[in-house]
């Protein structure tokens, strides 16, 4: 199967042994052009022990790749295409004094993450777009040719909606007349929802509460909401996803709330998560958990680091990669949701790990100034 070929596939749709051999295949086939193109991941491979095309292709299997920490990418520009071919630079979420990481892309690359992000997300939301309310602030999108991954994020997922409004103002305040205006103007219509976990908490929800108290009920009922970047914060106040979904349920009828995880290292490649709370990885990506104490992959059902491939990153070296972050598979192929491949849970950050979280390090921000 052609590599545009594969992108078309279904996003949950292949056989275990199918989606074996077609990662097997792309990750390999990235990971020598990489090689090539890429003097320090060169380098990174040569002292791990794969310093030739050969040593390359004797791998069988993609979880024998060698992966990077994606703490890496804070300390080195890694770029694997000319620098004139760089259309968009892209950096992670990063508290004041963190070093952030900077992602290159290309043209081929910048269009591959839309082409397979609009195929999950659509898994979830149908292909029709639906008007949206994106619970930020346009103030954020001010350099559009260097993003945050807040920014980013925010991009991202506003291709799938129309006739779009922000939820917030650059005080970060919400727009209650604007909102009820929007709201009337689409009523019996199916409403997209995006933002930031701690965000959606912070700004939203508890101003959502505040209206409730004094007479003013927002009616979200229609409402499919999607949220990520981190729940740190959240843990903190003892709001785990499920308290989370029954909040916005309570104070606006909103039932669809669906988590998502992923990094502007691996953008285009998010696990979303469904109906049974599950994270899911798609036909394109995977997640791998790692034994901390020896790096072997770790059985389903034990916890260890999370490791992520994605079959998307052409212009940079971040096709596979260690997170920080703790996880376990739960099963694959097997979720009652119907979706077929791994599914699994983010149980946190490794101990001493950076906040990287789009969420987490707003959050971080605002208990700074407070």
């Amino acid at each position: 199967m052609e590599y545009d070929e594969f992108l078309r596939v279904a996003p949950y749709g292949l056989p275990h042994a199918e989606k074996e051999r077609q990662l097997t295949s792309v990750l390999k086939a990235l990971t020598l052009m990489h090689m090539e193109h890429c003097l320090e991941y060169q380098r990174i491979l040569a002292t791990l022990g794969f310093s030739t095309a050969a040593d390359i292709a004797a791998v069988q299997d993609y979880e024998q790749l060698p992966f990077l920490p994606v703490r890496l990418f804070k300390e080195y520009e890694l770029c694997s295409v000319p620098r004139e071919d760089i259309v968009k630079t892209m950096t992670s979420s990063g508290t004041t004094g963190q070093r952030v990481s900077r992602i290159f892309l290309d043209r081929r690359t910048g269009a591959a993450q839309s082409r397979v992000m609009s195929r999950i997300v659509a898994d979830f939301l149908g292909k029709q777009r639906l008007p949206m309310i994106i619970l930020d602030t346009s103030a954020l999108l001010k350099n559009r040719t260097m993003f945050s991954a807040r920014g980013a994020g925010l991009l991202g997922f506003s291709m799938f909606g129309r006739d779009r409004i922000y939820a917030l103002d650059e005080n970060m305040q919400l727009d209650v007349a604007g909102l009820q205006a929007f709201l009337q103007k689409h009523e019996g219509e199916d409403i997209f929802l995006f933002g930031f976990t701690f965000m959606i908490w912070q700004h939203f929800y508890r101003e959502l509460v505040r209206l409730a108290e004094q007479g003013t009920k927002i009616d979200l009922s229609r409402g499919i909401m999607l949220h990520g970047g981190g729940w740190k914060k959240l843990a903190s106040e003892a709001v785990s996803p499920e308290e989370f979904r029954r909040r916005l349920q309570e104070v606006c009828g909103i039932r669809k709330v669906y988590n998502y995880y992923g990094m502007v290292e691996q953008t285009g490649s998010i696990y979303m998560e469904c109906e049974y709370g599950h994270l899911h990885a798609s036909s394109f990506s995977d997640v791998i958990i790692r034994n901390p104490l020896d790096w072997s992959v770790q059985p389903h059902g034990e916890k260890g680091l999370i490791e992520v491939v994605s079959c998307l990153p052409a212009s940079y070296p971040g096709h596979v990669l260690l997170t920080e972050d703790e996880g376990v598979v739960d099963g694959e192929n097997d979720c009652p949701c119907g979706r077929k491949g791994k599914y699994f849970r983010v149980l946190g950050r490794v101990k001493n790990a950076e906040i990287r979280g789009c969420s987490d390090t707003y959050a971080d921000k605002i208990s700074r100034r407070a």
